[in-house]
């Protein structure tokens, strides 16, 4: 089901789903206006209805359609350009974000549509003498279409402008980011212990699957692969997980003591990597976009500066969530086992690409040196600290082993100072915090 959803999600977001489904609608519409004049005619009273005669209407509707399908062209060419932009300067793989644009969608939909219409209406127009016809219905709905088309290219050029700024887009695969987080991590709930997967030895001599093709891994169903697992009576463990490249024949999964059934009909392999399980994607999208703004090139070091404060927003959002453990159980009963997405991972993916490119960069290693400081204050987990200092130490490494003018290394060193105080105040926070539990624990085990 899952599976079903995905190729129909795919299918939804497809730059020509839009304007196909306007464009059937406008000829249902068509037929149905010259079935009801044919039936009923124009009541008197309904002076707002197209009232011309049979040239008239063939020549405003050869207008209307001409006039639609002339736009239409010119918005196609106008997005082809916003494409070509976009894949010059932010990467190819932003694509899907430009096609997927309803705004693109409705506007071209709404052209085609009123091509469409006017000209299905305009074949049913005749000028005979013994049985004149005249669709006044859709002729007055034809210039209802042409002042909407009008509206829409100027809601268009708008739009199309908009949608091409940085720090459009950079909100756009903001957003993009910050739902996959929200959705692959879970409220962080006081004194929950996460599930320990059973050890290497545990899965040695288990039934191997071996990928019977290969492609990106888009969709993992866990849930049809806990009941199948259930249903068998096996522990399964998983070598894959969505995003990854899966060659053919390599190991994917692994049951104890067998298999269970139809293994594969849960993971749904594609050519390219979407965004939905696939968390690192939506991620590496924006780090594509700080790469390039750092390349010689484009030299565009503001882009890379606002890739790295939406890193530290999405981190910081992360506060009070945890990550998976990718270990589900049945009545206590280790099932299925799937590799996660850890902060480690995360937090590599959004910096090591950029630190790599903007090494020579003195403006950009300060600004991640100071996200670095607010995200470690945002942060409460040792753990999650102690990945953010990491990062840091390559930071500064990189930094000062390329930048050579000595006001520049000052500033990197006085940033990374501030980030080790910030540290070491958040452990201390702990510390009391810590020893004020146990004082308070001490305190009602002498009371009672």
């Amino acid at each position: 089901m899952k599976r079903t959803w995905l190729r129909l999600r795919q299918i939804s977001q497809g730059f020509w789903f839009i304007p196909a489904v306007m464009t059937l609608l406008a000829l249902v519409l068509a037929e149905a206006g010259i079935s009801a004049e044919e039936t009923y005619g124009v009541p008197d009273g309904l002076t707002f209805v197209y009232g011309g005669g049979e040239t008239g209407s063939r020549s405003l509707l050869s207008a209307i359609a001409g006039s639609s399908i002339g736009v239409a062209g010119t918005v196609f060419s106008i997005t082809i350009a916003a494409l070509s932009y976009a894949a010059g300067s932010m990467g190819p793989r932003l694509l899907d974000n430009f096609t997927r644009d309803r705004g693109n969608q409705l506007t071209l939909g709404t052209f085609i549509a009123t091509f469409a219409f006017a000209l299905y209406t305009l074949r049913t127009v005749t000028g005979s003498e013994d049985q004149p016809f005249v669709p006044h219905y859709n002729v007055t709905f034809a210039l209802v279409l042409a002042i909407v088309s009008v509206a829409m290219l100027v809601y268009y050029l708008a739009h199309v402008t908009g949608s091409i700024n940085m720090t459009h887009v950079a909100n756009l695969l903001r957003d993009d980011m910050r739902d996959a987080l929200m959705r692959a991590t879970l409220k962080e709930e006081p004194g929950q212990d996460l599930a320990v997967a059973p050890p290497p030895e545990f899965w040695a001599g288990g039934e191997v699957l071996h990928a019977p093709r290969s492609g990106y891994l888009q969709l993992t169903d866990n849930d049809l692969l806990l009941r199948r697992a259930e249903e068998a009576d096996v522990a399964l463990l998983l070598h894959v997980r969505p995003g990854d490249y899966v060659f053919p024949n390599s190991v994917i999964a692994v049951g104890v003591p067998r298999l269970p059934a139809d293994v594969i009909d849960a993971l749904t392999l594609g050519d390219r990597r979407t965004v939905g399980q696939d968390l690192e994607y939506s991620v590496r999208q924006l780090s594509e976009v700080a790469a390039r703004a750092l390349s010689p090139g484009v030299n565009d070091p503001v882009t890379a500066i606002d890739i790295i404060d939406r890193f530290g927003d999405a981190l910081c959002s992360l506060q009070d969530r945890r990550w998976p453990d990718g270990v589900y159980h049945v009545d206590h009963v280790v099932r299925l086992v799937v590799p996660v997405t850890d902060f480690v991972g995360l937090a590599k993916s959004m910096f090591s690409m950029i630190r790599q490119y903007g090494k020579g960069s003195p403006s950009v290693m300060v600004r991640m040196l100071e996200v670095f400081s607010i995200t470690a204050s945002c942060l409460k987990d040792a753990e999650r600290r102690a990945v953010i200092r990491w990062h840091a130490e390559l930071v500064r490494e990189d930094a000062l082993a390329n930048i050579e003018n000595s006001a520049d290394r000052a500033d990197i060193e006085a940033r990374y100072r501030e980030l080790l105080d910030t540290l070491a105040n958040g452990q201390a926070a702990e510390v009391l915090k810590a020893a004020e539990h146990t004082v308070q624990q001490t305190q009602g085990n002498r009371a009672n």
